[in-house]
């Protein structure tokens, strides 16, 4: 029953992940955010993977989608970090989510609860191709929004990690114990044996 129970907390997880995931990825796509777009398709890919392995008892596929998780905690973090501008990081003249490609920030930016736009004419700092803004009245601002967008895949990815492992050991603790009682064999299986009724007389021949 435990082990059904831990398969059972798993694909709740991971269908957890897989929701968040798809959400951000929606917003970063509206944002041009080329680095979590790309970050996030490969999020997903292991999240799918680790459901998978979760219904096919699988324990190479949980350990992967463990590995991917570490990662995952460590890109998130770094998104935390980059937007309170930890240490050096400064979204003025960093376009590390963008890869440097455009001008673009995040979704939230401009669509934040609360926030009123308004464009600034006749600006000479903006290229040909954009427009300058300012934004205010944000009931939140758009770096916490990414902050705690970053926290709840942290979050997640802890829970999914350690029942990741949990779910992986047991998987491996039952393949173990079936290779120890010998498989099919241990129940004495024997195929069925063709029996002849044929029996020999012997022959006498008059001489």
């Amino acid at each position: 029953m435990g082990k059904c129970d831990g398969r059972c907390t798993l694909m709740v997880i991971c269908s957890l992940q897989l929701v968040a995931a798809l959400q951000r990825q929606v917003f970063d796509f509206l944002g041009y955010q080329w680095a979590p777009i790309l970050a996030n398709f490969l999020h997903i890919m292991a999240v799918i993977l680790g459901m998978f392995g979760t219904m096919q008892f699988r324990s190479r596929y949980l350990i992967f989608y463990a590995v991917w998780l570490v990662l995952w905690v460590g890109w998130n973090s770094f998104i935390i970090c980059f937007y309170l501008e930890v240490g050096h990081l400064s979204q003025d003249r960093d376009f590390l989510m963008t890869f440097n490609t455009s001008l673009h920030r995040s979704w939230w930016m401009e669509h934040g609860p609360g926030c009123l736009v308004t464009p600034v004419l006749d600006s000479r700092i903006a290229p040909d191709d954009h427009h300058v803004i300012t934004v205010s009245g944000c009931l939140l601002d758009y770096q916490y929004i990414e902050v705690l967008s970053s926290a709840l895949q942290v979050l997640l990815a802890l829970f999914g990690f350690v029942y990741a492992c949990y779910v992986s050991k047991v998987f491996q603790d039952d393949e173990d114990s079936f290779d120890f009682i010998g498989g099919f064999d241990s129940y004495g299986y024997q195929p069925p044996q063709k029996s002849s009724h044929l029996q020999l007389q012997p022959l006498y021949t008059a001489g």
